[in-house]
């Protein structure tokens, strides 16, 4: 199994090349800019986000994750007609159980996620009706307002994490559009509860579906 020292390193070497990539299309960016018409775009989604969850525990069993339906907004910047920065914020609340463990099954209450996501993507096809996409990046997730259920404490650990995606934009006129959506990204967080007297290292591995619309300025 990979270390966290392992992942931080992967992580890291990961956001090196991002940044290098960004700070060269940002080069070519600059010279091209004048030549974007609308280089803002806002995206409107509902999103279901599905965590793909895994986890150890010291008292043995398995932590669940339930899904959650909520708005999101994504904010782009075209620095040409194909490479764009795009900023997605959303927040979700999931439930938590653990089933399996030496104490039985535990609720584990809720908790509050937050991982805005920062993407480089490439657009497809610029100057028609039907624009696809793929994106890659990071995001940083939060944990808050968590609840410990049946138990006195739980504590969740912020932390980075590694983000994919792929999508496609789709003409309703010349300015609003359609959008279809797909994400993947890498959550990663250690649980301590009671005060440490449990703990658990979950990866939480969300896939991200979303549906809405846009509109470029």
């Amino acid at each position: 199994m990979e270390t966290h020292e392992e992942k931080d390193m992967r992580i890291s070497n990961f956001v090196k090349v991002l940044t290098c990539a960004a700070a060269l299309q940002l080069g070519a960016g600059a010279a091209m800019a004048d030549d974007v018409k609308n280089p803002w775009q806002i995206r409107v989604r509902l999103i279901d986000v599905a965590p793909d969850e895994s986890s150890t525990t010291s008292i043995g069993g398995q932590a669940n994750v339930d899904s959650s339906l909520v708005p999101e907004l994504d904010i782009s910047y075209f620095w040409t007609e194909n490479w764009s920065t795009e900023l997605i914020l959303a927040t979700s609340k999931h439930n938590v159980t653990a089933t399996g463990t030496d104490l039985g099954d535990l609720d584990l209450g809720h908790t509050w996620a937050l991982p805005p996501t920062l993407l480089m993507q490439y657009h497809f096809n610029a100057e028609n009706s039907v624009r696809p996409y793929l994106g890659a990046g990071v995001n940083y997730t939060f944990f808050y307002s968590s609840d410990p259920g049946d138990l006195t404490s739980i504590n969740y650990d912020n932390g980075f994490g590694l983000a994919a995606q792929a999508g496609v934009d789709i003409d309703v006129n010349d300015d609003w559009f359609f959008n279809l959506d797909v994400k993947k990204l890498w959550l990663n967080t250690d649980v301590s509860i009671n005060g440490g007297a449990v703990t658990a290292d979950v990866d939480l591995d969300p896939w991200v579906f979303g549906i809405g619309f846009g509109r470029r300025f």
